[in-house]
């Protein structure tokens, strides 16, 4: 007697919350790109709603934008949004959010977002001594790009991975989210773009410090994208 089980399998799919034009995925997508992972950007400057396609992605990406996750009112999207990575924690579905995308993952789970300092350019954050998973892969010392005026508290419960000398909040995991105040995805180009309308004093600074920490921020962006692709969703 021959017994027939039907399994089904679940096909990843990566969905790429992006709130700006200026602020795609970048060098993210190369790592999905050689390991052949199909994903889908949710335009949300353009559509100002989310497909019910994404909401049944296995991952989900929030990408950075120069709005604030308070404001609610003019963007109802931003609701839905932290709606969408609650339900996805629930689910134990891997959840990563850069710049806001950390915002929102924080203020998702009941933490405060506010003003504060802003940080433009290169930086250099320090690693937790209590870091874990994939944070205790990356040194001690690192630099990243970091162009945002808002930080965060913790939610409860919340894992603090890295901090930095003007904002201390910089990488936190909580549960399978994971959120990421700085920007390790830019590249040469994205960079040019971002800075151009800056204060020359800054775009000469960032001139002169990006081709020293590109490469080694894109090398920490695979690592990390190498671990959200690996977990299971």
């Amino acid at each position: 007697m021959c017994l027939l089980l039907h399994t089904h399998i679940v096909r990843m799919k990566i969905a790429i919350f992006q709130h700006v034009a200026s602020e795609p995925a970048g060098y993210f997508e190369t790592v999905f790109f050689e390991q052949e992972i199909p994903f889908e950007y949710v335009r949300l400057y353009e559509t100002n709603e989310i497909p019910d396609g994404a909401k049944n992605a296995t991952h989900l990406l929030f990408m950075g934008g120069p709005m604030s996750v308070n404001d609610e009112r003019e963007l109802p999207w931003l609701v839905e949004e932290k709606a969408l990575i609650r339900d996805a924690v629930k689910k134990d579905r891997p959840v990563l959010g850069i710049c806001l995308g950390a915002q929102l993952i924080a203020s998702a789970f009941g933490a405060r977002v506010y003003p504060y300092r802003q940080e433009t350019g290169w930086c250099t954050l320090t690693r937790t001594p209590d870091a874990s998973g994939i944070f205790s892969r990356f040194p001690p010392q690192f630099s990243v790009f970091q162009l945002h005026g808002e930080t965060f508290d913790l939610p409860p419960g919340a894992r603090l991975l890295c901090t930095g000398e003007t904002i201390h909040h910089q990488a936190f995991a909580y549960k399978t989210a994971l959120g990421l105040q700085f920007h390790l995805e830019l590249t040469d180009t994205i960079i040019r773009e971002w800075v151009k309308d800056l204060d020359p004093g800054i775009q000469a600074a960032v001139q002169k410090e990006t081709p020293r920490f590109l490469a080694d921020s894109n090398r920490l962006c695979r690592v990390i994208a190498q671990d959200f692709v690996a977990k299971k969703g």
